[in-house]
This record gives C-alpha cells, sequence and structure tokens, in this order.
C-alpha cells in the first residue's frame, strides 16, 4: 500500500507567519514517520511548509497514494478541508483513504467524517495509525472495532468511537522523529535569513498534569510521561552532529516540572560535553534557584514563565494555580541569573475588569520580562472555557471557514475595546522599559480608546 503523510501548513500562503518567520517541522508526523520506518512500512512524508496548496495537490494527483495521513490543528484546519475537499471531487483520487490526527480531530469528529475523512485518529497516533494502516492494506472485511483510539461512521453514517487507546508509558520505546524525511535545512535557512539564528523543535515529554481551563489537552490528556534524560541527550548529539542549529527549542508544556529529571538532563549534557543553547517554556511554581542554576548551567538562555495576567483573580478564575507574585520573583530570578525570561499574556478573560488589566501592566513593569505576547483569550472546543463560555457567544464562525480562535462571547466589555486594551499594555511597559516618549503618546491614546470605547 502507498501510504503518504503531509500537512496543511503553507507558509507561503499566510502572510503573518511569513512575517514571523519561525517553521517548525512537523514533529507529529515525523514520530508517525519513524515508527512505520521502524515496523519497516514504506511511506513517504510530503512537507508543506515550503510548498504550496497545487503543488501538494500535483503530488497526489501524480503519486496518488492509497492511504492519506493528514495533520490537523487549529491553524490549519481549513486548509486541510481544502485537501479533503480537492481529493473527494477528483475522480482519480475519491478512493484514497483519509486518516486525520492532531489536536483538532476529537472535539470535531462529526464535522471531519461528514466533511470526507475516513478515519480519525485519537490521542497518540504512532501504534493506532500502523494498526489501522495495516488493517486497510490487508483490505478486511468489518468496521475496524479492534483497534483502540479510532473514529469512523458506521453502516447508518453514525460516528463510532472505539475504545481509548491506553496511554504510552515508555515513550523512550519511541524512535526519534524522522527528521530526514524532511528539508530541515531549508527551515534553519528561513530562521537564520529572519532571525540571525535558526532553531531545532524537540520534545522530551508528552500530557501536562495541569487544570488551566483555556488549554486543550485533545491529544495527550491530563498525563505526564517523560523519555529519560540519556535518550533526550542522545537525540540531541544526533541533532548537533547532523544539522548543528544554533538553538533548540523544547516544546514541552512544563519543562522544569520534574526537577529529578531536570538534574538528570544537566548532568547528562555534562557527562556527554554537550555545548547546546536552548529555551524553554515553564511555570513559576516549579522553579527556584537551584532550578535557574541547573538550566543555566545546561545551556537554556531564554525561560518562558506563564501567568497569563498580573490579577490574582484571573489567574484564579483560570484555574492556574500559581501565585503571581512568585511569577514575577522567578522572572526578575531567570533575569538575575544571565538568563533571558519571557511570559506570556491574556486578555478579556471572562471577568476580567480594566482593573485587572491595569494590574496586569504594574505586574510587567515589576517583573520586567526580556519578552511577552499577548493574546485574546478565545474558547478551544473541549476546554473548560469554551464550556463555560457557550451559552454567551456573540460570534461563532462557519465551522468550514472559520477556527475557534474567531468565536467570541459575551465580556465586560467591546472588541473594540481590547483592541486599544492591547496597545496600551505594549505601550505603556515598552515606555517604561525605555522611557522614550512615543510609547507614552500611544500608551495615553489607547487608554483614551478603551475608554470611549465602553460607551
Amino acid at each position: 500500500m502507498h501510504i503518504a503523510l503531509t500537512h496543511g501548513y503553507f507558509l507561503a500562503e499566510d502572510p503573518k507567519e511569513k512575517e514571523i518567520m519561525r517553521p517548525y517541522v512537523p514533529l507529529g508526523l515525523l514520530y508517525i514517520s519513524a515508527y512505520l520506518e521502524k515496523q519497516h512500512v514504506t511511506h513517504t512524508v510530503y512537507d508543506t511548509t515550503f510548498s504550496t496548496f497545487d503543488d501538494l495537490t500535483a503530488y497526489l494527483l501524480t503519486e496518488r497514494p492509497q492511504l492519506l495521513g493528514l495533520y490537523v490543528n487549529l491553524m490549519t484546519r481549513k486548509n486541510i478541508l481544502r485537501v479533503i475537499r480537492f481529493i473527494r471531487e477528483t475522480d482519480a483520487l475519491r478512493n484514497m483513504h483519509i486518516v486525520l490526527g492532531g489536536p483538532e480531530v476529537r472535539n470535531h469528529a462529526g464535522h471531519f467524517l461528514e466533511f470526507g475523512a475516513d478515519y480519525l485518529v485519537l490521542g497518540e497516533g504512532e501504534q493506532t495509525f500502523y494498526e489501522l494502516a495495516m488493517y486497510l492494506a490487508a483490505e478486511q472485511k468489518g468496521a475496524p472495532l479492534h483497534i483502540h483510539g479510532l473514529a469512523f461512521r458506521g453502516m447508518d453514517k453514525e460516528v463510532v468511537f472505539t475504545s481509548e487507546r491506553e496511554k504510552l508509558k515508555d515513550l523512550d520505546t519511541l524512535p526519534f522523529p524522522n527528521r530526514k524525511k524532511v528539508d530541515l535545512h531549508a527551515y534553519l535557512q528561513a530562521w537564520k535569513n529572519k532571525h540571525g539564528r535558526n532553531a531545532i523543535s524537540v520534545s522530551t515529554m508528552r500530557g501536562c498534569p495541569y487544570t488551566c481551563k483555556w488549554c486543550s489537552r485533545a491529544v495527550y490528556g491530563l498525563s505526564y510521561r517523560r523519555r529519560s534524560p540519556e535518550q533526550v541527550v542522545q537525540e540531541l548529539m544526533e541533532i548537533q552532529k547532523e544539522y548543528a542549529p544554533d538553538t533548540i527549542w523544547f516544546v514541552d508544556d512544563v519543562f522544569t516540572i520534574s526537577h529529578v529529571w531536570l538534574k538528570g538532563f544537566h548532568d547528562a549534557i555534562k557527562a556527554n560535553n554537550l555545548q547546546i543553547a536552548y529555551e524553554c517554556i515553564t511555570r513559576a511554581d516549579r522553579m527556584n534557584a537551584e532550578v535557574i542554576q541547573l538550566l543555566r548551567d545546561s545551556g537554556c538562555f531564554r525561560v518562558w514563565i506563564g501567568a497569563e495576567s498580573g490579577s490574582q483573580k484571573i489567574i484564579d478564575a483560570m484555574d492556574r494555580r500559581v501565585d503571581v507574585q512568585q511569577v514575577r520573583d522567578m522572572i526578575r530570578m531567570t533575569r538575575a541569573h544571565g538568563m533571558e525570561a519571557g511570559t506570556f499574556i491574556m486578555l478579556g478573560y471572562p471577568g476580567e475588569t480594566e482593573a485587572d488589566i491595569e494590574e496586569t501592566i504594574r505586574h510587567l513593569k515589576a517583573s520586567e520580562p526580556d519578552h511577552f505576547t499577548i493574546t485574546l483569550a478565545y474558547p478551544i472546543k473541549g476546554t473548560e472555557l469554551y464550556t463555560e463560555t457557550e451559552s454567551v457567544f456573540t460570534s461563532v464562525p462557519d465551522w468550514a471557514t472559520g477556527s475557534d480562535r474567531e468565536i467570541d462571547f459575551k465580556r465586560n466589555y467591546s472588541k473594540r475595546f481590547y483592541h486599544y486594551a492591547v496597545r496600551r499594555v505594549v505601550n505603556e511597559v515598552q515606555y517604561h522599559k525605555t522611557k522614550k516618549t512615543g510609547f507614552k503618546i500611544k500608551s495615553i491614546g489607547a487608554k483614551t480608546g478603551m475608554f470611549l470605547s465602553k460607551w
């Protein structure tokens, strides 16, 4: 059976992504690829990142794979649906088996199957996709009810979910992502041209044991499983030898969740005389002076410390389970140890007032992170935030042409208010850092806009 794996991220077709220019390889697909290769299953990977929709469709018409595996996330859903529509409307491809996986499929299963997907892989995909591929290659009769972690349409068109696949306990049994299946040097060059240095992404863990209400857990669930420090370092050494990247980006939700693991990672780095520069994400409550020292000594140059708000009231409403003063302390301590500190801010969470936004500004001024990002809260289906706001949705896009990012709900203020609120936060904090009058003028203008947008 001719098996192909691909995704729907077309960098050239997204002006915002081109401006950001921080493309990463589709690690999930490359884990699937590595697993198939380990099982001696021949397949191809068509990487769309530096390609176009027309290039992908031309590839499908030329190669005509019998089984197409598509990774889909919130950002690529519309493109994946374009691909499915093209396949189903093209006679030469109409009998192709379409299998979807990724964080979007679980909570939109009915929509994807109705749109034309044959099977959905729910949760961790390596073993499930392999078993499904073997089932389809053997042309077995009857529904694949024996394969755990699937969704498909039954005889009467209802959505059938097979039993959940047990989460993989030992992640060391997985092979490293099959990076040789893509042109990784194209990624490195794109980064280098835009930012002066490049990065390769690495995953050391799966799942997250925390319960933040806005965060999706559609793939790995509420869990925490970790590769051994020694295996992670072995992967890093192979990456260094093959690609010599300037930096490593650890995609884990909470890199320092286990202090024992971190110490082991630090020691393995030192034992192998590995010199790397990396950045990671963590939580303030999983940091202290010893952790920061271990990070720095093992090559960390930047830590992103989640907070989302400077208001303890809003942090508690999010079920973040962290103290805002501890966030400030850890940001400052990180910088004092010679590393950069970044943080994330979310405005527009249910119940947020203008006073909470001002508290967030004070928080950023007090902690003085080197970097911060701001998003407007939006409810992802399957999250507690979605459930809590669904009854007060004010804008829901068409499923096939929009995304959850476009869902809006009744907040304390208008969307225009938050447009100005974001500008207020950015410019007020920049003025605090630089003392440049231009930022202050913009901050005052944004605050005036906030005031006028209330009425």
